[in-house]
C-alpha cells in the first residue's frame, strides 16, 4: 500500500487519545533492545529480524506504546527496505483502542521528517486498517512485491 505522507492525519491527536487513556507513544531507545525484542518475540515471532534491525540504526526506527513500564505495541519504518512502515503490532487486550493508529501515524510523521513525500507499507496485514488510519491505498501489483522468493527458515 502506498501512503501519502504530505497528507497523514495529525499525530497529535492520536497520541492525545492515548495519553487520555494512560499511554504513551515514544521512540524506542537502544538500551530497550532486550526488552522490545523480547516481547516481540512471544507475540509476533516473524518481526523479530525487522525489530532488531530497527534497534541497529541511529535514530532508532521503531517507536512503541507504554502503560507505566508495560509493553503494549511496536511500530518500526526503514527496515526492511528505506522508506518502508512495517512491521506493527499492538497487545491483542489493547487493539481497538487507538494504539496502533498511533503508533503508524508517529512513525509516518518520522518518515515524513526524513524527506520522503510517501511511504510503502510492504507486508500488509489489515488493509483496511492502514486506509482508514493514513489513507493508504493499494499499489496494484505489488503483491508479493520484494517478499517474493525470499529465503524462509
Amino acid at each position: 500500500m502506498l501512503v501519502r505522507l504530505y497528507a497523514i492525519p495529525s499525530v497529535e491527536e492520536a497520541l492525545a487519545a492515548c495519553s487520555a487513556r494512560g499511554v504513551s507513544i515514544r521512540r524506542a531507545i537502544v538500551p530497550e533492545r532486550p526488552a522490545v525484542v523480547e516481547w516481540v518475540r512471544a507475540r509476533f515471532a516473524s518481526s523479530v529480524v525487522e525489530v532488531e534491525t530497527a534497534f541497529a540504526q541511529v535514530p532508532v526506527t521503531c517507536f512503541i506504546a507504554l502503560r507505566n513500564d508495560e509493553l503494549l505495541g511496536f511500530a518500526c519504518y526503514d527496515v526492511t527496505c528505506l522508506n518502508f512502515f512495517g512491521p506493527e503490532g499492538v497487545a491483542a487486550a489493547e487493539r481497538g483502542n487507538g494504539i496502533g493508529r498511533a503508533l503508524l501515524l508517529r512513525a509516518l510523521q518520522a518518515q515524513r521528517a526524513r524527506g520522503y513525500a510517501y511511504a510503502i507499507i510492504g507486508g500488509v496485514g489489515p488493509a483496511q486498517f492502514y486506509e482508514r488510519a493514513a489513507g493508504a491505498i493499494p499499489i496494484p501489483g505489488s503483491t508479493p512485491g520484494i517478499y517474493a522468493g525470499f529465503l524462509r527458515r
